[in-house]
């Protein structure tokens, strides 16, 4: 699972909004639901916001673990 908390909280910290950020990393609306939703996105999309705000993909983006399925919790 994907975590873009950090992304969100870099935002806070650098007194942005979601529109500053698809104006400086030049990506879609699309894009940013994408990241609300915490779904995946192509590595060329992360490197765009990594260089408009300056920072690393440990900065905006956390691998969590997987919850486990139903039937992992039945066994």
């Amino acid at each position: 699972m994907v975590s873009y908390k950090r992304l969100w909280k870099l935002l806070i910290d650098k007194d942005m909004k979601k529109q500053d950020l698809m104006e400086v990393a030049g990506i879609a609306p699309a894009t940013v639901s994408k990241l609300q939703k915490g779904e995946n996105l192509n590595t060329n999309i992360l490197l765009k916001i990594c260089n408009a705000l300056q920072c690393t993909s440990d900065d905006i983006i956390e691998i969590l673990p997987d919850a486990p399925s139903e039937t992992e919790v039945k066994k």
